[in-house]
Parts: C-alpha cells; structure tokens; sequence
C-alpha cells in the first residue's frame, strides 16, 4: 500500500478555532452544543485520508470499468488517486500484485495464477472485470468459412487453435469439447501464441478451429475467411477475468472498500451505457459514445472497432465465485496445476458486498 497522505481543510480548522474562542452572554449558555456532540460533528465533518493506488492493467477493452473511474472521478471522489501501470501479459499483473509492486491487478483467471497461489504466493479476487454470458457476444469457437464441419460434435480428430497452455483459451476449449460429449483427448491443441497467430492460422486453414474474442471474432467473419459456430457465452457462464488486491490491500478493510465503491459506479456507468437491454435487445445507454470514446482513448482502438465487441461485466461488479471452482477442480483434473487450492483463499466477495451496502443502490 502506497502511503497515506491526510487532507486538510483549513477553513474548517478556522472555523473549529473561532467556535472554540467565542463566548456567550447570560442565557446564552444553555444553546451552546456540548463537548460531545462538537466532537462527534467534527468526526463526521473529518475528510479521508487520501491514497494512492497502483492499478496493473491491460489495455483492454474489459478494462472499461477502470478507465471509467479514472475519466470520470469516481476514484478521486473516493480520496484515491488510481495509477493506471499498464503490462503487456496477463501473468506479470498477477505476480506484481501478489508482491505488492501494483495495489490492484486486473486482469485473466488462468491456470498459471492457480499455479502461482498453490505455490505460496498471496492474492485475493474481488470483483469481475469480464465474464462470458448468455446473449452477449465476447468469445466464439469458429470454423474456416467453406469447412464442411457444422459443429462442436464433428471436431473429433481434428486441431484447436489456442494462445497458450493453461489460459482461458485452453479452458473454453475444454469446457465446450466435455459439453458436446468429447474431451481433450479427442484433438489436438495447437498453441499459436497470441491472438493475430489464431487469425492468421484460422485463414490459412492451418487449424480446423480457433477460439476468438471481440472485436475480431467481427473482424474474422466480415473479412469473410471464418464464421461462428459457438458464442462461448451460450455453452456456459465462465469468470474470464477478475479484480485482483494484494495481500495488503486486502487487509486494509477501509481503503479496500472505498476503491470498490469507485468499481461498482464505474462497472454500473459502464452497464447502463453500453449493456442494457429491452426486450431482448441491447439498447444503447445515454452515455453509450462517451464510454465507447473514454475506452478508445485508453486501448489505442478505433471507436467503431470497440463498438463490436463490449465484453459482459456484472452492473454492481459480483464475482461469479461459483466458477472459480469449477475452474480449480478442471485444472486439476487435466493436471495444469501443481496441486488442488481451497478457492475460498482466494475469492473475497465480502468486501464488494460491504462496499454495495455503503453504496446503495
């Protein structure tokens, strides 16, 4: 934790010196307020303690919420400032927050943050950053456009595209196969490394299948060399992606707290504007070209490209820490961590529920 440094509001104190110096004549005595109550309208008068925050990220589009907070103020209106410390992985937001070198890390849930936990290092997951999601369009299983397959049940024997072992790539790929009545054992994983090297080897017709995210699942399919045949979002609910706090943080209940109040506004500014839906139908929000444009800025995308793929984020930021087991006990059953972890180490959901309740609605 980044040190405190006290407010202070000096016409406040003069005011508290000049009440203190007044006197009264006659009567007047018996309207003056006590000492007790003085002291208990000075407490609640007292300014936070301002704090800063270190904040690792990626510039992702599911980093919304973050970006939000910082644009917006909801972090300063908590007393935080927030230090965006952008990464270019997913696994070295995880590391620097488990030793403190960021305060919050947002970022993946994959196999190697399980395997960094089994070994001893500490972090707790707080809040969504993205999750996978009925009627919202964030990853896709797709097939080469002119592939005779038709579906899930007919890639037996045939190669999936992944990034690499042990992400979320590899789990979807898991979880969709074990659904459709296959397993891993009945293709091939090809790790292509990065999400162009998925693109690329899906057009050569390299693989049978790849797993994609927004926006270039609609890139893939209007340049014409690759269509949907899953939205992963449909096949299951999945915790893609968390707020994560340092040992510390974690252990500083207030400070905690006041960074999650600033979430939930911003993971709430985010949904209205570019999640809700009517009768079905996702309906742009009030503040839907802000929120496209305060994401633009930060992820270095063209607003029309992030209009085509706004991942899913819960409105009040609630972790699905049901999924976070069902995680766990997969990577272990196809042997990707070192040893079977107790999630509730690791899940913290009291904090964001404590938050909300000092919130409101």
């Amino acid at each position: 934790m980044k040190k405190f440094v006290k407010f202070a509001l000096g016409s406040f104190l003069a005011l508290s010196l000049a009440l203190a110096g007044c006197g009264s004549t006659g009567g007047d005595q018996a309207a003056q307020p006590q000492s007790g109550q003085q002291d208990g309208a000075a407490q609640e008068q007292a300014p936070a303690e301002k704090i800063t925050l270190d904040i690792g990220m990626l510039k992702l589009t599911s980093s919304a919420p973050l970006f939000i907070g910082i644009e917006k103020g909801f972090f300063a209106e908590e007393g935080i400032e927030a230090n965006a410390t952008w990464f270019d992985a997913a696994q070295p937001i995880a590391v620097a927050t488990a030793s403190g070198s960021v305060d919050v890390g947002a970022t993946g849930i994959t196999a190697s943050l399980y395997n960094m936990v089994a070994g001893g290092q500490k972090l707790v997951i707080v809040a969504d950053k993205g999750r996978e999601q009925a009627g919202y369009s964030s990853s896709a299983l797709l097939f080469p456009s002119d592939s005779p397959l038709e579906s899930i049940e007919d890639l037996k024997g045939k190669k999936i595209g992944i990034t690499q072992t042990g992400s979320t790539y590899h789990y979807m790929a898991g979880k969709l196969l074990e659904k459709h009545g296959l397993s891993l054992r009945d293709i091939e994983l090809i790790p292509l490394n990065n999400i162009k090297g998925l693109m690329e080897a899906l057009k050569s017709k390299q693989v049978d299948a790849v797993l994609l995210n927004e926006p270039n699942i609609s890139r893939v399919v209007e340049e014409g060399y690759g269509k949907v045949v899953a939205q992963v979002g449909d096949e299951m609910e999945y915790q893609t992606s968390g707020i994560f706090f340092s040992p510390d943080l974690a252990e500083n209940k207030d400070a905690a707290e006041r960074f999650l109040k600033a979430y939930i506004k911003s993971t709430r500014y985010y949904y209205d504007a570019v999640l809700n839906k009517v009768d079905g139908k996702i309906v742009p929000g009030e503040n839907y070209d802000e929120v496209v444009n305060i994401i633009a800025k930060y992820t270095d995308q063209e607003p029309d490209m992030i209009k085509k793929g706004l991942p899913y984020i819960d409105r009040d930021g609630r972790l699905l820490d049901s999924d976070i087991k069902t995680q766990v006990d997969w990577y272990a059953k196809e042997k990707l961590i070192d040893k079977a972890i107790d999630t509730s180490e690791i899940v913290n959901t009291q904090l964001l529920e404590d938050a909300l309740q000092k919130l409101g609605k």
